[in-house]
């Protein structure tokens, strides 16, 4: 009788084919566990807007994009790891930086009907007993331009608090802790942009033009409205991204950071003055705001309940 097909002269799987049988599933399951946490949240994220890229007309290098970051992101974390390189890992801290805009981007591509005109009418009369009948506007605008110009400044800077925060931890030598910050950072924010279409909405501002707008200009409101005019997604606004994405960052940073409890102090100082900018100045609904910050809090306690685990 002849040899089963592998099986050396004795009947016995040889050492080398019985190694290269084992090989695949070992190489496997090294580069899933190369993955950090927070790079999973982004390839998970990046799936949800491949799926999506079947259902709505994309351009040609909008799929490219789409059905790309997953591979990119995992890619990126299976070569760090694989090749030991110091430099591809510091890579891997500050790419989340810049794919979460992308990730705003990509959802400006999601375009639905605009369903919840009835709901935003009922959100401007909360925003009006909030910036009218308890003042809130004229408190704002009681000395003039400063207050108005702090929190415009303050939303103009939105996009540079997580690469600081990031950088703070380098600076205080904790680059072991990003993967803490990032984590409860990302699963908060891009829970909050998933959800934007969802629930197809448009801006105060751009709904309801012209009503109750601030009565106080300023270079940073004007700077503001420029870089939305090119920058900004129309997918929704319920709820806020800016405000998930302040108030994420401040609340992780505590843990992430809790020895220099300033940082998280001023990050959240940061996270409130964002979130008064959205609705005095009519970017946002204040609900909108309340429900990124909601979202925030639950990031922040499913992540501590995962880090005790």
């Amino acid at each position: 009788m002849q040899p089963e097909i592998g099986m050396n002269g004795t009947g016995q799987r040889s050492l080398t084919e019985t190694g290269t049988a084992n090989a695949a599933p070992a190489i496997w399951g090294d580069s899933l566990a190369s993955i950090r946490p927070s790079e999973w949240l982004l390839v998970l994220f990046f799936l949800y807007t491949a799926v999506l890229a079947f259902r709505f007309e994309l351009t040609p290098s909008q799929r490219f994009v789409s059905y790309g970051a997953p591979v990119a992101v995992w890619a990126l974390g299976c070569a760090a790891s694989a090749s030991g390189r110091k430099s591809l890992d510091i890579a891997r801290d500050w790419a989340p930086a810049p794919l979460v805009l992308l990730a705003y981007w990509q959802m400006g591509w999601f375009t639905a009907p605009h369903t919840l005109i009835g709901l935003e009418t009922t959100w401007l009369q909360w925003d009006r007993v909030l910036l009218h009948n308890w003042s809130l506007r004229s408190a704002i605008e009681s000395q003039g331009r400063l207050v108005p110009s702090i929190l415009e400044l303050a939303y103009s800077l939105l996009y540079s608090i997580p690469p600081l925060s990031i950088a703070a931890l380098y600076l205080y030598r904790r680059r072991r802790r990003v993967d803490e910050f990032l984590f409860p950072y990302l699963l908060s924010t891009l829970l909050v942009y998933a959800l934007l279409p969802v629930f197809p909405s448009a801006s105060p501002r751009i709904e309801f033009p012209q009503l109750d707008l601030p009565s106080v200009d300023t270079v940073f409101r004007r700077f503001n409205l420029w870089v939305l005019s090119w920058g900004d997604i129309h997918t929704g606004v319920f709820p806020s991204g800016h405000v998930a994405t302040a108030f994420s960052c401040a609340l992780s940073m505590r843990y992430a950071l809790p020895e220099k409890p300033w940082v998280g102090r001023l990050l959240l100082a940061m996270a409130v003055l964002i979130t008064t900018a959205t609705v005095y100045g009519r970017y946002h609904y204040a609900v909108d705001g309340a429900a990124s910050i909601l979202v925030s809090f639950v990031a922040i306690g499913i992540s501590r309940r995962i880090s005790r685990g």
